[in-house]
Formats: C-alpha cells, sequence, structure tokens
C-alpha cells in the first residue's frame, strides 16, 4: 500500500487569459463559459460579482464587453484537493534521469482539480529542477521518466511521443524506444480479431487517434478511423491468459498518442476491464472523463535510448492484480 498525502485546501490559482481580436465584442461571462466549460455563464457572473476577475489589472464588479489584448485573470479561491499517494523514492537516478513507480490514483499535471496534489509538486519539492518528460494518466501506475536538465527531456519527450514511423511495428528490436504495459481487458465482443488469439500471440492494433465531439468537454479524443486529421498509432497487444470475467495482456507501443492503450483495447471490442470512458469501438462515453478511474493499466518495462548513447532498461514491479501464473 502507498503513503497517502491526506485531502487539504490548497492556496488557490490565478488563471491568466488574453482576449484575442476574435473574441473582442464578448462580454466576460461568455469568453470565460467558452474558455472553462467546466462552468456556465451565470456562475462566471456570480465570479465576477465576488471580485474574482480581474481586467488589466482592475478588478471587475460586473459583466463588460472586452476588447482585443484585454488581460484578463481570475484569481480562484483555493479549494480542497483529495487525497493522493505520496510519491516513492526513484528506481533509477543517475544525476540527471529520475525514474519513479507512480502509484496508481497521483496526477502527475494540475488538471481537473489538482493543483498541489501532483506529481510535479511532490517531484520539485525534493528535486526542484526536475521536471516530468511524458505523463501518465492519473489511474495509470508504474514507470514514469523525469529530467532534470531541459536538453535531456527535449531529447527524451520526442522519443516517447513520436518513435516510430506511421505503420511501423513499435516492437521491432531495431526501434530505440519501446514502453510495455500490462492490464486487463473485457472479454472481446463477438466480431473483435483478438477472439482468434492464443496465449503468447500478439496482434497489431492501428487505429488512428483524433479529436471526436464530447458533451461535457466540446471534444475529447478517440478512436477516428475516417478522419483524415487523425494521428496514426500503433500498439502490439500480447495475450497472456483468458479468464471468464477479463483477459491478462500486455501493449506495447512506441507512438504515444493521448489514451492510445485504452483507445486501441476499445477500438478492437474489448475495452480495458472497468473503464468508464471509452467503449467498444473506441468511442468516447458524455457521461465520463479522461480522468475517471475504474481500470487497471501498469506502465510495466521501458527501453530507452539515453542522450549519452546508453540504452536504459527498466521494469517496475507488477501490481498483484496484473500478475499472471507465470509470474508467481
Amino acid at each position: 500500500m502507498w503513503t497517502e498525502l491526506p485531502a487539504a485546501l490548497n492556496r488557490g490559482h490565478a488563471y491568466r487569459d488574453r482576449v484575442a481580436p476574435a473574441d473582442a465584442g464578448q462580454w466576460v461571462s461568455a469568453f470565460y463559459a467558452a474558455r472553462y466549460g467546466h462552468s456556465g455563464a451565470q456562475v462566471w457572473q456570480q465570479r465576477l460579482a465576488a471580485g474574482e476577475i480581474d481586467r488589466n489589472g482592475q478588478r471587475l464588479q460586473a459583466d463588460v464587453a472586452l476588447a482585443a489584448g484585454d488581460q484578463l485573470i481570475w484569481h480562484r479561491p483555493p479549494w480542497q484537493e483529495p487525497a493522493v499517494p505520496v510519491l516513492p523514492g526513484p528506481l533509477f537516478d543517475d544525476g540527471d534521469l529520475l525514474v519513479f513507480d507512480k502509484p496508481s490514483g497521483l496526477p502527475v499535471l494540475p488538471a481537473g482539480g489538482f493543483l498541489a496534489h501532483t506529481l510535479l509538486a511532490q517531484l520539485q519539492a525534493r528535486w526542484p529542477e526536475a521536471r516530468p518528460v511524458h505523463r501518465l494518466g492519473r489511474f495509470t501506475s508504474g514507470l514514469l521518466v523525469c529530467a532534470r536538465r531541459s536538453g535531456s527531456r527535449a531529447w527524451l519527450s520526442a522519443q516517447l511521443r513520436d518513435s516510430t514511423a506511421a505503420g511501423r511495428d513499435p516492437v521491432a528490436s531495431a526501434r530505440p524506444c519501446s514502453k510495455t504495459y500490462r492490464t486487463l481487458i473485457v472479454p472481446p465482443a463477438p466480431a473483435s480479431p483478438l477472439l482468434a488469439l492464443e496465449p503468447d500471440h500478439q496482434l497489431s492494433l492501428t487505429t488512428p487517434i483524433g479529436r471526436c465531439p464530447h458533451r461535457r468537454l466540446g471534444t475529447i479524443w478517440a478512436a477516428a478511423p475516417t478522419d483524415p486529421a487523425a494521428l496514426p498509432a500503433c500498439s502490439t497487444l500480447r495475450l497472456l491468459e483468458r479468464a471468464d470475467r477479463a483477459w491478462l495482456v500486455e501493449v506495447t507501443i512506441a507512438t504515444g498518442r493521448p489514451h492510445q492503450i485504452r483507445i486501441h483495447t476499445a477500438a478492437a471490442g474489448a475495452p480495458l476491464l472497468g473503464d468508464p470512458l471509452y467503449a467498444p469501438g473506441g468511442l468516447a462515453l458524455d457521461q465520463a472523463l479522461p480522468g475517471d478511474g475504474g481500470y487497471h493499466l501498469h506502465a510495466h518495462r521501458l527501453r530507452l535510448a539515453c542522450p549519452d548513447g546508453g540504452l536504459l532498461e527498466l521494469e517496475a514491479p507488477l501490481p498483484e492484480l496484473l500478475r499472471g501464473a507465470a509470474d508467481g
């Protein structure tokens, strides 16, 4: 079990925005309702009345029309952030790179109501110069790479983001970077290509990923096989064990598309067990958000070319739920 950072009130936050020419003439409440879709215009009018919003250094008390170039600041009052796991010590530290076994439930960066209770805040309290090189979803556990030097971060993030060309096999031994995850998927739907898989066999998943409509967010990353603007993505799924309730699989990726594994398994007719967002076919459900949990996804192994020419290969221990019979 991970040690927890208890729920606590943060110090609030100042959100800064500049009014673009296309937004000139809008009322402040309409501008914010369009920019921050979690609150409607009426809520923003209440925040104006409470004195939470400045325009060009002056506190506003009522709705006004905006001009191009106006500088806005929303002084969000402090709010309580939920309890989160404490970041453990690094699995690897060479003086520049830091690699952690991130606990499930810990967000990496501020978002979705989290500001101080993030991996970034805990990281910088101990290593002020360090920053994450990539993200893992809040409820994804396992290997997360950070770096102290900006040059190392740029080098590594480029690899982790797009380390393979469209259509290539991300597990080919010639590729310097690969990330292998372990997860549980629901038993595949009758028409799923996964049904033909036998244990230790694998299947390539290549559904493009793009922005699709979502009632609560406007748009969301999802399967977009017919969208010419969608991003190419490639995952290789290997079946480890079958069971009535779920299948245990490993998924190796080299492209780093948003929610790639969740989308690819769902697009193949077998969403992650407990995933409230992505339905069979790979589209997102309107009632859920990307940060909602319930699934089990673990970044288990990592192979990464380092700026000094070396090769870093690491493994994070498996959670008990994701261990197969062969793991003991």
